[in-house]
């Protein structure tokens, strides 16, 4: 009898230790500014939930995207290495011991993945991928409306590419981030109480269009009577074309207030389910915000990076630097880490190092756990970043290639060659250029980045994992999302 009791009581134990695992909720948004939150500065936009999530996390002001664009962005930070064939990849290729989803199946975790994929279909869609479930993912990297129907933009025009999914459950008057943010609510409240959760949510928000609730962009016109710009331009020169310099529209605030309204419910679900203080919340952006144009035509441009130079597509601070927070209630204490250089590829990695103290070897993320827990400093890190697929006619960004080792960042532009040295300590919106002023410094960075290329610019890094065919990455922007149709239009 002894015998069996003891079984029992040590069953259970293990069952026990099972749960303790903590669940892990991540946020993503597609095309958010480091300064599209009034935690960090915005005087328009307000995010109170986020910023109540900012305050109960470990902050990082120096977090980056692992390239300045959203396909790349998101293929780094799923598998955990430098994006450097600025494609899709084939995620369907990657090994088991390699893919960060299928281990957290392995630890016993239930996976979800909602909203924006874009990497790729067949083998590489978030199910085959790894995913026990997902909804509304997919190829596509827009949507044609927040509202519904969700494949048709204003004027009735189908999209390029559709979410079939969303408009398949949505209804009159949907709007598209509160869908996928009761998706995920659900998939959290029918878990299993004795499994842990690994939940993805990644909006197509704020990406275009800019379309917001009427009653969400009436308020911030009413909030915008009220902010003095002062002498600050509207836009000024950049690049090839130009970049704002205000934030100053009313839809694009309400795009964002409505995200944060969404973080909240997330945040009150967990917290009514009593799985709060278990629960690894992060919470980021795959790249800057987008600011500027190029030289085809003037586009739309909703809001601005600064006192961040440029935005989407380039690799100034404004193309590349994100908000980063994560919270784990009871085990990181809160506090804003201003000096570790911490990148999205890094964020999977960490994330296993945190809920199953497990390591992938072989890949170019790390595990910054140790930085969370306030034991390390990454403050002398050196990181790169290259984009060889510019786009001059949409976003004004040229060719170029970047270091960045402690507080200097090096810019190396690749049609010209010209280079461009910054202490970002001191010069946070990069604008005095100390490369013929620091030419010791400027020599040891172009070493770095010369190595950094020479190692990963081969054959065996360039076309591993890499499909044939047609990048999906060619409509991002929003510049050919939609078609248009002869006939009659559809309207929503």
């Amino acid at each position: 009898m002894k015998k069996y009791t003891f079984l029992f009581f040590f069953c259970m134990s293990i069952i026990a230790l099972a749960q303790t695992k903590p669940n892990i909720l991540i946020i993503h948004t597609d095309d958010l500014g480091y300064h599209d939150l009034s935690f960090t500065g915005s005087q328009l936009y307000n995010t109170p939930n986020i910023d109540k999530l900012a305050s109960e996390s470990v902050s990082f002001n120096n977090a980056y995207s692992s390239y300045p664009r959203c396909t790349p962005s998101r293929y780094g930070m799923m598998t955990g290495t430098y994006p450097v064939n600025e494609d899709k990849g084939h995620l369907g290729a990657i090994p088991e011991d390699k893919n960060f989803v299928k281990q957290f199946n392995n630890a016993g975790y239930n996976t979800l993945y909602v909203g924006k994929w874009h990497l790729g279909e067949g083998d590489s869609d978030p199910q085959p991928f790894g995913f026990k479930h997902s909804y509304a993912a997919g190829r596509a990297g827009g949507l044609g409306s927040r509202f519904y129907p969700f494949n048709y933009d204003i004027k009735g025009r189908p999209a390029k590419e559709v979410v079939p999914e969303l408009e398949k459950t949505g209804k009159e008057g949907d709007y598209a981030s509160d869908l996928l943010t009761n998706a995920t609510i659900k998939f959290i409240k029918n878990n299993p109480k004795d499994q842990p959760f690994m939940a993805v949510l990644a909006f197509y928000a704020v990406h275009t269009p800019i379309e917001a609730k009427p009653e969400d962009e009436a308020r911030n016109k009413k909030q915008l009577k009220s902010i003095d710009f002062g002498n600050t331009p509207e836009y000024i020169k950049e690049g090839e074309g130009r970049r704002k310099m205000r934030q100053d529209d009313a839809a694009y605030a309400g795009m964002v207030e409505n995200v944060d309204e969404n973080v909240g419910r997330l945040l009150q679900t967990l917290k009514d389910m009593g799985i709060d203080k278990n629960t690894i919340i992060v919470f980021s952006s795959d790249h800057g915000g987008l600011s500027n144009d190029g030289n085809k035509n003037e586009r739309h441009l909703a809001t601005t990076n600064f006192p961040l130079k440029a935005g989407k597509g380039h690799l100034y601070e404004g193309g590349i630097r994100v908000p980063l927070f994560i919270k784990w209630a009871d085990k990181l204490k809160p506090r804003a880490d201003n000096e570790s250089i911490v990148l999205g590829m890094d964020i999977f990695p960490t994330l296993l190092d945190l809920s199953i103290n497990k390591k992938i070897e072989g890949i170019d993320g790390k595990s910054y756990k140790a930085v969370l827990e306030g034991k390390d400093n990454w403050k002398d890190r050196t990181v790169f970043w290259v984009s060889k697929k510019a786009r001059p006619h949409s976003t004004g960004d040229s060719k170029a290639a970047v270091v960045r080792s402690g507080d200097y960042k090096l810019i190396q532009f690749l049609d010209t060659n010209k280079i461009e040295l910054y202490n970002l300590k001191k010069d946070i919106s990069e604008e005095n250029d100390l490369s013929t002023k620091e030419p010791a410094k400027t020599k040891e960075m172009l070493t770095l980045l010369k190595n950094w290329k020479k190692e990963y610019f081969v054959p065996s890094r360039l076309n591993v994992g890499k499909n044939k065919g047609k990048n999906n990455d060619d409509n991002e922007d929003g510049d050919d999302t939609n078609v248009k149709i002869k006939g009659k239009k559809k309207n929503n």
